[in-house]
């Protein structure tokens, strides 16, 4: 139960990934609050949902976080799950491709956090997910990893604005994880290699935890055996 009375908000929290963490973080003890563009569930595992949000709308990103906070009485810690992929070489690809990765996988980081600083405490957390390819980018995946390498560059920064407040700001970069759309795109790959998103969360929930405390600006691959 590392994360015994703390309070966290979590983004894209209806999704394979966001399902995990929510699972994780309620099983480490934590109240949450599931936050995403989608409706929300029928089931939602106990935590606190709030569905229907376009989180890279900075009015909508504030209420959301807002309501969050209210209903959990507080907020400790967001995780900035909310993001999606396109794979599209640039020859034949749209310009327009770059602006809607941007919007997903990095505006909704920003303004998710923005509307959160004035909630969390002295020792808050952060976490938000980028991608090992951001690191070295592949053919096809140039928009994708554009807006990751922004969500990197965002979790440094932020880490360093806010040391003197002792909030951790980290992100962890997976490779391959395995969900169903991955598996149907990529039918012939080995899935045995992939991340599976229970131990993507568990990384999250350990720098969420008090052990982590001394980890900021960190950028963690999380890769499997891709």
């Amino acid at each position: 139960m590392v994360l015994a009375g703390k309070r966290v908000a979590i983004t894209g929290a209806f999704g394979a990934l966001g399902a995990a963490v929510v699972q994780a973080a309620l099983a480490a003890g934590a109240q949450v609050a599931a936050i995403d563009r989608a409706g929300a569930p029928a089931d939602t595992q106990g935590a606190q949902a709030f569905g229907g949000v376009d989180l890279a709308d900075s009015a909508q990103a504030q209420a959301a976080i807002d309501a969050a906070a209210k209903a959990l009485g507080g907020l400790d810690a967001l995780v900035n799950i909310a993001g999606t992929f396109r794979f599209e070489m640039l020859a034949d690809g749209s310009a327009e491709t770059w602006d809607f990765l941007y919007r997903v996988n990095l505006r909704t980081a920003v303004a998710a956090s923005q509307a959160a600083l004035a909630h969390l405490p002295d020792g808050g957390r952060i976490v938000n997910i980028g991608a090992a390819s951001a690191l070295k980018a592949g053919a096809g995946v140039g928009a994708y990893t554009a807006s990751k390498a922004g969500v990197l560059r965002l979790t440094e920064s932020l880490a360093e604005e806010l040391k003197p407040r002792g909030i951790t700001v980290n992100a962890v970069l997976p490779s391959i994880l395995d969900t169903p759309p991955n598996r149907k795109d990529m039918p012939k790959a080995d899935f045995a290699k992939w991340v599976q998103p229970a131990q993507l969360a568990g990384v999250i929930v350990f720098l969420l935890s008090d052990q982590a405390s001394a980890i900021t600006g960190a950028l963690i691959p999380v890769t499997g055996r891709v």
